[in-house]
C-alpha cells in the first residue's frame, strides 16, 4: 500500500479507488441485504457471521489485488489518516474521496437491482443505521474504535518496512471483519464514511449520518497518529546476550 508518486496518475488512481470501493461496498451490503430477507446464505443481521467474513475477505482480496495501483484504500478515514502524517500527498484526497463516494452510490444501486423494491424495505440497501436502542454516544464510541482498530492495523503492516509484507492483505481483511463483527450490533459496523452514506444517499434516508463520518475519521486519524509519531519509532527489545559462568568469571 505504499504509494508511488512518481508513477501515479491521478485519474487512474482515483478511478482504481472507485472501482475497489465498488467492490467493497456491493460485495458486504449485498450479504446485509440477503441477510435481512432471510435468504439463505445467512441468517439475520446482526447475528450472521456471513457480513463480516464477506467484508473481510473482499477487503483481503482488493489489497492484494489493487495496492499496488491505488495504495488500496477504499475508504476516507484511511485516506485522511494516511493524508494527515503525510503517508499520503494531500493533492489525491479530493478525487479519492469523490470515487469512494461514487463508487458506493454505484454499488448501493446494483444491490437495489439484484435485489428489487425489497431492498428498500428492512435491509435499506444494506445501510448502516443506530441499532435499537443504541444512543449517539455508543454508536460514535462504536465507530471509533473499529475504524481505529482497523487503520492501525493498516499502518502497522501496509506502512511501515519492517512489517511482513506477505500477509499484508489478510491482516487488514481480518480487521476489518473482526471490526464488523464488533461495531455490528450497535451502528452496523461501518468503519468506512463511503461505506455508510453511498446506500444512505440511494435511500435518501441520513439517519444519524454525520456520526458515521465523524466518527470513522477521527478514529482513523487517530490510530495514524498513534502509530505514526509514536510506536514507528519503536523497535521490539532484543534477548540478552547469554553470559557464561566462565565469561563471567573473567
Amino acid at each position: 500500500m505504499r504509494f508511488d508518486t512518481e508513477r501515479s496518475d491521478p485519474l487512474m488512481t482515483s478511478l482504481a479507488e472507485g472501482v475497489g470501493t465498488f467492490i467493497l461496498v456491493f460485495a458486504g451490503t449485498a450479504v446485509v441485504t440477503a441477510s435481512a430477507l432471510y435468504r439463505p446464505i445467512a441468517g439475520i443481521p446482526f447475528n450472521s457471521l456471513a457480513i463480516g467474513l464477506t467484508f473481510g475477505l473482499v477487503l483481503a482480496a482488493l489489497v492484494a489485488s489493487l495496492g499496488h495501483v491505488s495504495g488500496a484504500h477504499f475508504n476516507p478515514a484511511v485516506t485522511l489518516a494516511l493524508a494527515s502524517v503525510r503517508r499520503f500527498p494531500w493533492r489525491y484526497v479530493p478525487g479519492y474521496l469523490l470515487a469512494q463516494l461514487v463508487g458506493a452510490i454505484v454499488a448501493a444501486l446494483c444491490v437495489w437491482g439484484i435485489f428489487g423494491p425489497a431492498a428498500y424495505g428492512l435491509p435499506a440497501l444494506g445501510a448502516t443505521y443506530p441499532a435499537p436502542g443504541a444512543g449517539i454516544g455508543q454508536v460514535f464510541l462504536a465507530e471509533f474504535l473499529i475504524t481505529f482498530i482497523l487503520v492501525f492495523t493498516i499502518f502497522a503492516v501496509a506502512t511501515d518496512e519492517r512489517a511482513n509484507t506477505t500477509v499484508v492483505s489478510l491482516a487488514i481483511g481480518f480487521a476489518l471483519a473482526v471490526a464488523v463483527l464488533i461495531g455490528g450490533p450497535v451502528s452496523g459496523g461501518s468503519a468506512n464514511p463511503a461505506r455508510s452514506l453511498g446506500p444512505m444517499i440511494v435511500m435518501t434516508k441520513f439517519t444519524y449520518w454525520w456520526l458515521y463520518i465523524i466518527g470513522p475519521i477521527s478514529g482513523g486519524i487517530a490510530a495514524g497518529f498513534l502509530y505514526d509519531k509514536v510506536l514507528r519509532r519503536v523497535s521490539a527489545p532484543k534477548p540478552e546476550e547469554e553470559t557464561t559462568v566462565l565469561g563471567r568469571a573473567a
